[in-house]
Formats: C-alpha cells, structure tokens, sequence
C-alpha cells in the first residue's frame, strides 16, 4: 500500500541560476533557428538542433549540432558554408538582459561570448529523417521518458515542485516592475518546500527554504526575509503554512556576487527542477528527450483531468531512428478507475507517439521555447502562441471513449 502521511519536498531555482542562464540561451538558439525557417521558407520539420551552453565569469560558449536557414550561415574563407555566430551571439545578449544581468562579473554587454556551432552528424541524420520501421521520422536518440499528474493543485502538478516553482516566480515579477525593495535583489535564486501530507493530500508546509541573491551588501538574513515574505505567502495561497513552519531564508548571510560570476553554468543541469529527470533546452522536437516527455506529461495529465485516477505516472520508451514508442507503461498508483493495461491501450489509440506524430498533435515546430526554461516545463497555461500545447486537457472525451467504461463525472 503507498503512505498516506508523509513530507515531501521539491525545489526550483530562479531564471538568473547560472544553469538557467544557459538553459535559456540554449532555448533561444532553438527559437531563433524555427523563427528564421519560418520566415525563409525552410520546412520547419528539417530543422535539427543539439545545443549546450556553458557560462561563467563574463563569459558564454555555445555549442553543438544543428541544421539551420541558409539565412544562419555564411562562407568561410575557403568558400564552405559554415555557422555565422553574429545572430546566436544576439539572441544571447538580449537573453542575459531580460534576466537583468548587469554585473561587473557578468553582464549582458560585455560578456564573451562564443558560438562553436556546426553542422549536424550525418551518421545521426539518416536515421532520424527517415525511420527505418516507417515512412516518419525516426527517434533522435534512444531514451526512457516519463510524465506526471495528480489531482493536488488545479493544474494538476504536485504541490511542493507548483508552489517552489511559484514563489521564485512571483519574486522575478516583481523585481523586474522595480518598485520598492523587491526591486534590489538580484536574478539568482534558489526555492525548496517541504509539504506535510496526511491522508494522501497536501496538509501543510512545514519548511520554506529560499536563498536570494541581492544587490545591496548590507542586507542579512533578516531583511532579506522580511522582504520576500509576502511574496512567499501570497504564492502559497491556500496552502496553510505550519505555525512552527521553519523558515530558511538566505541561511549562510549575505549573496550578492550570484550567477555565472558565483558559479559556472551549464545546459541541462537542472533535471529534477524541470522535469522527471530528462534535459530538454537546446533540443529540436526530433529528440525525444524533449517531445515524448511532453507527450508523457500532457497524456498523464489528461488520464487525471479524465478522471480515470487520481494520479497517473507514464514511461516512455525510444530507440534512435525507429519512429513507435518500444514499449508504453502507466502506473495509476492505487488511484485508478480502469485497469492500467486498458489505458495503456487507449493512449496508442488517441496519439499517434512517433516523433512526427507527437510534433504534429502538440504542434511543436515554434518558437515557444525560451519561456519553458524557467519555473518549470510543465504545470503552466497554454499560450495562444503555441506554448505549453501540452498542458491542454483536450484528450478527456477520446480517453473516456478508449477505455470504453463508463467514468464517475
């Protein structure tokens, strides 16, 4: 039987954490590159992007593989078509100054930075283009996907990942409006929440840690607290907080010198903060690193939304350019109103879980992905861009009709 009292905790780390930085510039790039197919007349579906960033004290490095517009490459000297850095170099820039970095050792005009980009693998591409078991695109790589719902917050998310994830965000919206005190902290920030469950649900928190950085170097503990407070509670809304809830904010003293001048970054580092332990930014949608854990994440939302179970666990299995899924497994957890084979049954049945299908379904191939790298991929609202396609609940009825039994309303 699973518990039914227990903690859990999460955290979640600001838009200014050096390893967020780079997760953004690397989510740029992928926009930049599906904004300039777009407007070239490029098929977006050829697009191919693997890039990682790495920053440190005022300086960035951006590399990897990619398939670009021929608007993104130039001539070298000896007349080949190579990467022009100048764009990738811009779009890193303007990423830098939107987080509102402008620190002796790290700032968005001075910063170095380098673009080591190039073509991509043809060993990798013959595979991907054309899958080997079908006439779609195959799998970008091989990979175990998983994604998660659950009936603890009204966007399905569980609630100590919802609420670590909030508070940082609220904390960044109002430093960047730059009214009152809230406006001197700085762009680097850490969130973690411990929840006291008790029958199953979210009872309370009970620890609320939070580390800032901040501009002024008199600040201590104390005041950095008093003024991050109520932002904190306002983001834990309903949620009640403990009377003897143990408060941690800026627990070693003063953080004034932050991000990639405090701490090197890099791509991908921040898996558990973001998902279920996959990397996604700098991904093209052909990686199923990035597209089937969307499709995890929207179809165990929409079992939930369904209400086929009050939680709902999906694994998802790939092999490098072969296009179907090797193997679909749901966990429902005790929760379920049908059993777990039914539904993996149904999930084939209302997705195509290909590639190309999960690209064409979530209509993937957009500039939407500079947003995601902060405050969580999952457990946000559906923009009219495109964004976030896959936290929609519009599999209910075509769930409900798979599974062909008859669901409490």
């Amino acid at each position: 039987m699973s518990r039914s009292d227990y903690f859990f905790t999460s955290e979640s780390v600001s838009e200014g954490h050096p390893d967020k930085v780079c997760d953004r510039i690397s989510d740029e790039v992928v926009d930049l590159v599906y904004r300039e197919a777009r407007k070239t007349g490029m098929d977006p579906w050829d697009v191919r992007i693997a890039c990682e960033t790495l920053a440190t004290t005022n300086r960035v490095i951006i590399a990897g593989e990619v398939r670009v517009p021929s608007t993104l490459m130039k001539k070298d000297r000896n007349g080949r078509d190579v990467v022009n850095p100048s764009r990738f170099k811009s779009v890193a820039r303007k990423a830098i100054r939107d987080i509102g970095y402008e620190q002796d050792g790290f700032h968005w005009k001075t910063a170095k930075i380098d673009v080591l980009l190039h073509g991509q693998s043809a060993d990798i591409a013959q595979g991907v283009d054309k899958a080997p078991d079908s006439n779609s695109e195959g799998a970008g790589d091989q990979g175990i996907m998983f994604g998660y719902a659950c009936q603890e917050t009204p966007e399905l998310m569980p609630a100590p990942i919802y609420y670590a994830h909030k508070i940082l965000e609220l904390l960044a919206t109002a430093r960047k409006a730059g009214k009152g005190e809230v406006a001197k902290l700085g762009p680097d920030a850490k969130s973690q929440v411990t929840v006291r469950y008790e029958n199953g649900k979210p009872a309370e928190v009970t620890q609320i840690v939070l580390s800032t950085q901040h501009v002024d170097p008199n600040w201590d503990s104390k005041k950095v607290r008093s003024v991050v407070e109520p932002y904190i509670r306002e983001a834990l809304g309903d949620l009640r907080i403990a009377g003897n809830c143990k408060w941690y904010i800026n627990p070693t003293g003063k953080f004034v010198i932050g991000g990639p001048d405090g701490d090197a970054g890099l791509t991908g580092r921040k898996i558990i903060v973001d998902t279920y332990g996959g990397a996604f930014s700098g991904k093209d949608t052909t990686k199923v690193d990035r597209s089937a854990a969307y499709a995890a994440r929207y179809l165990a939302k929409n079992v939930v939304a369904a209400k086929l179970a009050e939680r709902c666990t999906i694994q998802l299995s790939y092999a490098i350019g072969v296009a179907q899924p090797l193997s679909i497994y749901v966990d429902l957890h005790g929760t379920g109103k049908v059993d777990e084979a039914v539904v993996e049954k149904a999930l084939r049945e209302v997705m195509d879980l290909s590639p190309s299908g999960i690209r064409r379904h979530l209509d993937l191939n957009k500039p939407i992905y500079a947003k995601t790298t902060a405050y969580g991929h999952f457990g946000r609202k559906p923009g009219r861009d495109g964004s976030f396609a896959w936290e929609k609940t519009d599999l209910v009825s075509a769930l409900k009709n798979a599974v062909r039994q008859p669901v409490a309303a």
